[in-house]
């Protein structure tokens, strides 16, 4: 108080309009924050309770499903507010479909999963799992948000880098999209055991495939030949291996349509 006693009036009346400023700045950044994130998300409807899977449906008709002889697609059910998916039986696993058809959308999750599952998002996606898939190869040697036909002829398999035996290290790969994030970041941009945001787009015919990795793009690719207009959404949990006490885990997934 001494201090400001011997400031002239209009040196009272500077201080205050600063320590006034400083108190707006982090308000304002914030508003700001919360006006681009609200922007982005416009127009993105939620396609899974976070309770039940209420929407969606299990096929059991992949490939991925052959230890069950095509009886089961794995095991799925909701654990703490997450799609949580694993093999139900030694090698078995399937995939997890909407019920719903879409064309031209967005979809935008978070993940959570174990390193050594073998997972995907599929776009378009049909009960026998033929689709277009953004990657979720989450174990050593694999891939998040390259693309791939599955189970489409001819297919496409397209990925800019390559898991090592951990999941702190990436090895860059070459494709025509390079690699937004160098190995040498990966550790700081990539949270392991936090739930991270995926996002994949699909529009026309041939489709025009987009990934984001946090917000970051990771991946555009152009398919050359036309093939299903429309089908669902799907999460997968890879055949092969044993994979029963490892899981894959997805929630607050929202899907946009695009207006053609």
């Amino acid at each position: 108080m001494r201090f400001f006693s011997k400031l002239p009036l209009s040196g009272l009346l500077l201080a205050g309009l600063l320590g006034l400023a400083l108190l707006l700045v982090p308000a304002r950044a914030e508003k700001e924050k919360t006006a681009d994130t609200t922007k982005k998300d416009e127009g993105f409807v939620s396609i899974f309770d976070g309770k039940t899977l209420n929407g969606w449906k299990v096929s059991a008709k992949t490939g991925h499903s052959r230890a069950s002889k095509n009886k089961s697609g794995g095991k799925w059910e909701v654990v703490d507010g997450a799609i949580t998916g694993t093999q139900d039986i030694k090698g078995n696993g399937g995939i997890l479909l909407t019920e719903k058809e879409y064309g031209d959308f967005e979809v935008v999750l978070e993940m959570n999963n174990d390193y050594g599952p073998d997972s995907g998002l599929f776009l378009r996606s049909n009960e026998l799992g033929q689709a277009h898939q953004a990657m979720i190869d989450y174990h050593a040697n694999g891939n998040l948000m390259g693309v791939y036909g599955e189970g489409l002829r001819p297919g496409y398999h397209i990925r800019n880098f390559s898991f090592g035996d951990k999941v702190t290290e990436i090895k860059e790969m070459k494709a025509d999209f390079p690699l937004p994030v160098s190995p040498a970041k990966w550790p700081e941009f990539w949270k392991h055991g936090q739930w991270n945001e995926l996002r994949a787009r699909i529009e026309g015919n041939p489709a025009k495939i987009t990934t984001w990795i946090k917000g970051v793009k990771f991946m555009e690719y152009q398919d050359k030949i036309k093939r299903m207009d429309k089908g669902s959404i799907a999460l997968q949990v890879h055949g092969g291996g044993d994979y029963t006490k490892q899981f894959v885990r997805y929630r607050n997934i929202r899907v946009k349509e695009l207006s053609k």
